[in-house]
């Protein structure tokens, strides 16, 4: 067996270091002030002892390297790091371990050390059974343990399914950007958290808790809340603490704030970042999407709006406007091959697509069963037929039309289209002409 345990510089980083220690090895325990990993199952997979601890203790770029232990039994590792977080020498064996360093032995230490032990080893050699009698056997368990005679059992540690921390704020805070330094230390955890888990982030909740209850006369809120909100899943946590620091900005608090709370919302698996090996697919500087949210947060959610497809045939409804923050960037669908048949006459239609569509269609004026603009209208195509908007509720959405290609002597080539009645009855019925619209421009 091999053993080594962790103690961090801060406290709060204990449960950080217990996510990034799990993706080494599937036993790691919190035992008091310390971690306990058991690493002999994975020695192989990181390619021997040394490579592995190296990795530990040394890639982890978001926390500082804590003091550490190793041993062949997880006391014997915790109790050399107890005697190197005390500043003391190392024993060359565990058996000249001060009896100290054995938690179970501590609330016995003066009666022991009347009888003249000192060590593990003058406990050891005492007789079975008087010790047993004496102090319990819970201190013959733990030396048992120690030595190896007796197996280690912790209770493992697992990834909550949900992040969800809590620290207390070095001062009041009295700004909402105040609050930064603190959010910022919970995004790394956060980011381990992803990372043992193996998700990213899509929403997650900054909540801080206000000091104060009134405020001249008013009842206060007991906490706020700030939701950021993301297109992709992300494990970046530079791109986070941007979009955090902007919604902070433009945020403020109503009465200083004593506590910061983040909470993970919504996660999804992460399949990881994809790079492409050819040059010209490497793009410089920072994702679509990333300048997208970051341009909402500083600007407003309702100032940046991306376009979602709609499966419509109507022109004026084939795409909708929405908030960035309310809908994903559209993705590129994947090209088709043109092939014969309906999926081939369907590119063809969208090829004569002006490439600028009016707002709203602008009614023309007829003349003599011409329209007009700015003169009238010489048409170059054959009508291209269109039926749709039956499903929408009855005189919303109906569309009956025939599109055509037209010349205008001082405007150019334009797209009109010509209203039809729902039915030949309806057309004799009324009796007059039908209605001519312009909806767009080719340049």
């Amino acid at each position: 067996m091999d053993w080594i345990a962790l103690l961090p510089p801060d406290e709060q980083e204990l449960t950080a270091w217990g996510w990034w220690a799990l993706q080494f090895s599937p036993r790691v325990a919190r035992v008091e002030e310390a971690l306990l990993l058991e690493l002999s199952g994975s020695l192989r997979l990181w390619r021997g002892k040394k490579a592995l601890r190296r990795h530990l203790l040394q890639g982890n770029p978001l926390l500082a390297e804590p003091a550490w232990s190793a041993g062949p039994t997880s006391l014997i590792a915790l109790g050399l790091l107890r005697r190197k977080a005390a500043g003391k020498p190392l024993p060359r064996q565990a058996r000249d371990l001060p009896l100290e360093t054995l938690t179970a032995a501590r609330e016995h230490l003066q009666t022991l050390a009347r009888s003249g032990c000192r060590s593990w080893g003058d406990l050891h050699a005492l007789p079975r059974a008087g010790l047993s009698r004496r102090f319990g056997s819970e201190l013959l368990k733990a030396l048992d343990c120690a030595m190896g005679v007796r197996p280690e059992i912790y209770p493992w540690l697992t990834v909550p399914e949900v992040f969800d921390r809590k620290l207390e704020l070095p001062a009041l805070a009295t700004s909402a950007t105040e609050l930064m330094w603190s959010a910022s230390r919970l995004l790394t955890l956060l980011q381990l958290w992803l990372q043992a888990r193996q998700q990213g982030v899509l929403a997650f909740e900054l909540e801080w808790t206000l000091d104060l209850k009134r405020l001249d006369g008013v009842r206060l809120p007991e906490h706020e809340q700030l939701v950021i909100r993301t297109a992709l899943p992300t494990q970046d946590m530079a791109h986070l603490r941007k979009l955090v620091s902007e919604q902070l900005d433009r945020a403020s608090l109503a009465a200083p704030a004593s506590h910061l709370r983040l909470r993970s919302l919504e996660t999804t698996a992460w399949a990881g970042a994809s790079h492409s090996l050819l040059i010209e697919d490497q793009s410089r500087g920072d994702p679509l999407h990333h300048l997208v949210e970051r341009l909402s947060a500083r600007l407003g959610a309702g100032q940046v709006e991306v376009p979602r497809a709609m499966a419509d045939h109507r022109p004026e409804h084939r795409q909708q406007w929405l908030p960035a923050q309310q809908a994903a960037l559209p993705v590129a669908a994947p090209k088709k091959k043109n092939s014969s048949g309906s999926r081939g006459r369907s590119l063809a239609a969208d090829a004569i697509h002006p490439p600028w569509l009016l707002p709203t269609a602008l009614r023309l004026a007829v003349l003599k069963d011409t329209p007009q603009y700015l003169g009238p209208l010489r048409l170059l195509t054959r009508p291209q037929r269109l039926e749709a908007g039956w499903w929408d509720p009855p005189g919303q959405g109906l569309a009956l039309r025939d599109y055509f290609i037209a010349r205008s002597e001082q405007a150019g080539l334009v797209w009109i289209y010509r209203e039809r009645p729902a039915s030949l009855a309806d057309s004799e019925s009324t009796g007059s002409q039908p209605r001519w619209f312009l909806q767009g421009l080719y340049a």
